[in-house]
């Protein structure tokens, strides 16, 4: 964000201009947009004309008019093609002994997803949707196809050290916004953002402690099952990243250079340009989530276009749903990430799409109010 930023203000609506001509990522925080109002109304509207009591559908009927509203039309239509998107990278933080995975666990789950053997890989199957890996910042090299937005191998130990510079900040952001297009230039009308990366958990952590002002003892949880001392020693990590990142708050890019990472970077990006394409996405995990509020905080406008899927027991990450005012469609306890959490919501989705739009008005029907 530009100095000019009133510091005072937690969610800026948009970047300042650099200069004349704006970057990729000012023109698309500058153009999104909100969602369309009229088919929200209208979808309301039906809601309340359905045979059914008003509200007797719970958070269906909201969904329904989220729906309706990102579509642009009442009723709305279901999701032709959904496409998951798993943005892949490694955190050099993995090395302060804060998840109980070793880092070389990521290379081996991208090359398992990738050969179609990972729980995501079956619930896209069932979800009729499909799937794109992207290594961001694995640490070895994976496959030409998945890898061809590589910014660097593993991301910086962020208690220590910058996990990105300034230009590989910027360059993860684009790659996010790359993608984005791509696969709505593809024709994807529902996006699902997935994640995958040994101590990710730490950096987005970190991130929703700096934006939302929580002390890190706060947002800490078990992540991939660590216990007391290793939990002991992730909150000091996250404490020593925070004293990092907390004077980059109010720009996004240094924010996501000093205590971030690649994938988390260009998942921003990702967000924020599909919120410009006026896509919506559903959100998996923890660190999606951060990623979410990280664009929160470039544009608040781009809260209206993303729906999450699930919520896990890590305590960042319900704090930063409830900073983003989203309320999970789910709640299953999962926390494998990957998109998988997602994908178990859509059918949901999917029920308050069709309810709308198939269920009898009690016009239609004879009934009486």
């Amino acid at each position: 964000m530009s100095d000019s930023i009133d510091p005072a203000d937690p969610t800026p609506s948009r970047l300042e201009e650099a200069g004349p001509t704006p970057s990729r990522l000012e023109v698309a925080v500058d153009g999104i947009d909100f969602p369309d109002s009229e088919a929200a109304h209208a979808a309301q509207l039906r809601q309340d004309e359905l045979t059914k009591p008003s509200g007797s559908l719970g958070r269906l009927e909201e969904l329904s008019v989220w729906a309706a509203s990102v579509q642009g039309q009442c009723p709305p239509r279901d999701f032709g093609r959904v496409r998951v998107v798993i943005f892949a990278g490694d955190h050099g933080v993995a090395a302060a002994g804060v998840s109980a995975r070793p880092a070389e666990v990521t290379a081996q789950l991208v090359r398992h997803l990738f050969a179609g053997g990972g729980a995501v890989n079956v619930l896209a199957e069932l979800a009729e949707a499909t799937v794109r890996l992207a290594d961001l910042a694995v640490a070895e090299d994976t496959d030409p196809v998945i890898s061809e937005l590589k910014v660097r191998r593993s991301s910086g130990r962020i208690d220590r050290e910058d996990a990105l510079t300034a230009q590989e900040a910027r360059s993860a952001i684009e790659a996010g916004m790359t993608l984005a297009d791509a696969e709505i230039d593809a024709g994807a009308d529902l996006l699902v953002l997935g994640h995958l990366g040994v101590a990710a958990s730490t950096p987005a952590s970190t991130l929703i402690s700096v934006l939302t002002d929580t002390e890190p003892v706060k947002v800490i949880g078990r992540g991939s099952g660590i216990d007391d001392a290793s939990w002991i020693n992730k909150c000091a990590v996250v404490r020593d990243a925070r004293r990092r990142g907390w004077p980059h708050r109010f720009d996004i890019s240094d924010l996501l250079a000093a205590v971030g990472g690649a994938d988390i970077a260009a998942m921003t990006g990702f967000l924020l340009q599909a919120a410009y394409r006026k896509t919506p996405v559903l959100l998996d995990d923890l660190v999606t989530v951060a990623a979410a509020l990280t664009a929160q905080r470039a544009s608040a406008r781009v809260v209206r276009w993303i729906r999450a899927g699930q919520v896990s027991h890590e305590p960042a990450e319900i704090i930063a749903l409830e900073r983003l005012g989203l309320q999970a469609i789910l709640d299953l306890d999962m926390s494998l990430g990957e998109g998988t959490g997602a994908l178990v919501a859509l059918p949901v989705l999917r029920a308050a799409i069709r309810t709308l739009g198939e269920m009898s008005t009690r016009n239609e029907a004879g009934i009486s109010d």
